[in-house]
């Protein structure tokens, strides 16, 4: 057993510890012999699911909680997972909301899911999705909603956010 961190100072080791060769990194395609990997081979459970389904190669941002990220406009991102405060304009395909969460600003999402709290322009292309405890106030435009009780919407809310051209005259047509 080591005495010390292994992170502090110098490491002093027993006669049973391992080799001297470092950990691979997670994600580094080589298992723990060193025999390079095929990340396509690997299980959802061995890979680490996830609790967000994203895309493979996706680019992902995490806003950890009582982390402050002010007047950025975010770009090229998938997924962004709120659980600090955001003042940013953003669009993107995946926009979670974590319940001790805040976004302010402007955001076209596919699909968003919020436990926490929004403020501002919403548009959502797909699906609105505000949890019990989510609190969505502004102008907000959502292809489709769903609200669990106790969920709150405020605001200017518009249906028709889905950017296709080709389904309002559908609609049109059909009234």
């Amino acid at each position: 057993m080591a005495t010390q961190s292994p992170f502090f100072g110098k490491r002093t080791s027993d006669a049973d510890s391992l080799t001297s060769r470092p950990a691979p990194l997670v994600g580094s395609g080589t298992n723990l012999s060193g025999t390079p990997v095929n990340p396509s081979s690997l299980t959802s459970a061995a890979a680490g699911a996830s609790t967000a389904p994203v895309k493979e190669g996706g680019s992902k941002l995490t806003v950890g909680p009582n982390i402050k990220l002010k007047g950025v406009e975010i770009t090229d991102c998938d997924t962004l997972i709120v659980e600090g405060l955001v003042e940013a304009t953003m669009d993107s395909r995946l926009m979670q909301i974590a319940e001790q969460g805040a976004f302010k600003g402007s955001a076209e999402i596919d699909i968003a899911e919020i436990h926490g709290q929004f403020d501002g322009n919403l548009t959502v292309r797909e699906k609105l999705v505000i949890h019990a405890t989510g609190k969505v106030t502004g102008k907000i435009r959502y292809s489709k909603i769903v609200i669990e009780e106790g969920g709150q919407l405020s605001g200017e809310v518009s249906f028709g956010a889905s950017g296709r051209s080709e389904s309002k005259p559908a609609l049109q047509a059909a009234a």
